[in-house]
């Protein structure tokens, strides 16, 4: 199983873009770029949101939650084996622990808080 470590997470003001990453440490290029790659995201007193996602290999295919189109953009770096989301124009609804996910292995989230 892949080991999965996210970063990135803080404190912005709303309008203000924040960048996460997912990293595989310990990981090989040929055993991460075969998985399918997902952002979650769960907010206190809510479900977990599956927020974006990534195809295997070269990432080709890219999907977005309705609530993110437009302001997130998912990538990823199979050299480096690591999955970015790079969301802009953050809301206060936002909030909540980004964690992401090869469909086995998740890693132990980062914080996001958008407040002014």
């Amino acid at each position: 199983q892949l080991r999965l470590v996210e970063s990135g997470g803080g404190l912005v003001q709303p309008g203000g873009s924040l960048r996460l990453t997912c990293a595989a440490p310990g990981s090989i290029t040929s055993t991460f770029s075969p998985y399918s790659m997902f952002w979650y995201r769960q907010a206190p007193g809510k479900q977990r949101e599956l927020v974006a996602s990534i195809s295997s290999g070269r990432g080709d295919s890219r999907e977005y939650a309705d609530s993110v189109k437009g302001r997130f953009s998912i990538s990823r770096d199979n050299s480096r084996k690591i999955v970015y989301l790079r969301m802009n124009d953050l809301k206060p609804e936002d909030t909540a622990v980004y964690s992401c996910s090869n469909g086995e292995s998740w890693g132990q989230g980062t914080q996001v808080t958008v407040s002014s």
